[in-house]
């Protein structure tokens, strides 16, 4: 009895593609949002391993997509979220980060303000949810479903971070 209730729960769990080709297919149109999140994560060189570990996992994991939960999109950003933040982890156990080794950043706007190095010194989860909401190009729901939060958490997080980028702004101009 308890087999048959495990295999019914796969079965309603079951979202993700069942072949190779299909996999590729599912995966095609977010490939780009995937590089995209995984840049503004971690390093521009390191994008592409993470999108690969990123993709790995996804294939491994596939049976596991529950369409109930969420989109294709936000589960593979989830995936390059995880991946990113473990890479970042493995690297600091290896690396003492200097200067060499912080986010890249971006030049300056007309005004003078530099957006990437104040997003880069927001807290890693108000970060995540920056990069998602407005780099990524994510909804709010698909955002909280990459950081495995409610919606209101998501929007309360952004509103903190939105105070703290309006500060730091501040004090550069």
């Amino acid at each position: 009895m308890r087999e048959a209730r495990s295999v019914e729960r796969e079965t309603i769990v079951t979202g993700g593609p069942e072949t190779a080709a299909d996999f590729a297919a599912w995966v095609a149109p977010h490939l780009s949002s995937m590089g995209h999140l995984a840049a503004r994560l971690g390093s521009a060189s390191a994008s592409d391993d993470i999108v690969q570990e990123a993709l790995t996992r996804a294939w491994r994991k596939r049976h596991l997509y529950d369409a109930a939960r969420g989109t294709p999109r936000a589960w593979l950003l989830a995936i390059v979220a995880d991946r990113a933040t473990r890479g970042r982890r493995r690297d600091r156990a290896h690396v003492e980060l200097d200067e060499s080794h912080a986010p890249s950043v971006g030049a300056l706007d007309a005004s003078g303000l530099d957006l990437e190095r104040a997003v880069a010194s927001l807290p890693p989860r108000m970060r995540l949810a920056v990069d998602c909401f407005y780099f990524a190009g994510l909804t709010t729901a698909e955002t909280a479903a990459v950081m495995h939060v409610s919606e209101g958490t998501v929007k309360s997080t952004l509103s903190d971070a939105r105070a703290k980028l309006r500060a730091r702004l501040e004090e550069e101009s």
